[in-house]
């Protein structure tokens, strides 16, 4: 994705990959009976105003911070069973653009273990602030 040379100074992604939980999602009698190994990656475009770092302030409170977004992926995966992964990463897309420093969200939702012939199944969302 190409952006102007001044608003790439601004923006920066912000990611979280490959975090493993056990999740309550399916629609099949097995997936409802107990929890499941899923696999989350989030990417987040941040618009950061204060940015580069070598004109902005070294602070906390000017970026997204990523062990917030750990957080709330939890959050949403311990919110109770959830019948679609698509489902499951549209909250969490939703959830993150709270933040009005998010542009965009990319969220993938793996079920590594829903067929022994393949390495993984899932979805990817992607929103956009409006």
């Amino acid at each position: 994705m190409l952006y102007a040379p001044d608003a790439d100074a601004r923006r920066r992604v912000v990611f979280l990959r490959g975090l493993e939980l056990q999740a309550r999602l399916g629609v099949h009698p097995h997936e409802k009976a107990a929890p499941q190994r899923i696999r989350l990656h989030v990417e987040l475009l941040v618009d950061d105003e204060s940015a580069p770092a070598s004109v902005g302030p070294d602070s906390l409170h000017r970026v997204v911070d990523y062990q917030r977004l750990v957080e709330l992926a939890r959050s949403e995966v311990a919110g109770g069973h959830v019948l679609l992964v698509e489902t499951l990463a549209e909250r969490i897309a939703g959830a993150a653009l709270d933040d009005p420093r998010v542009e965009r969200a990319r969220v993938t939702v793996e079920k590594p273990e829903a067929f022994a012939d393949a390495e993984s199944v899932g979805v990817v969302v992607e929103r956009r602030r409006a």
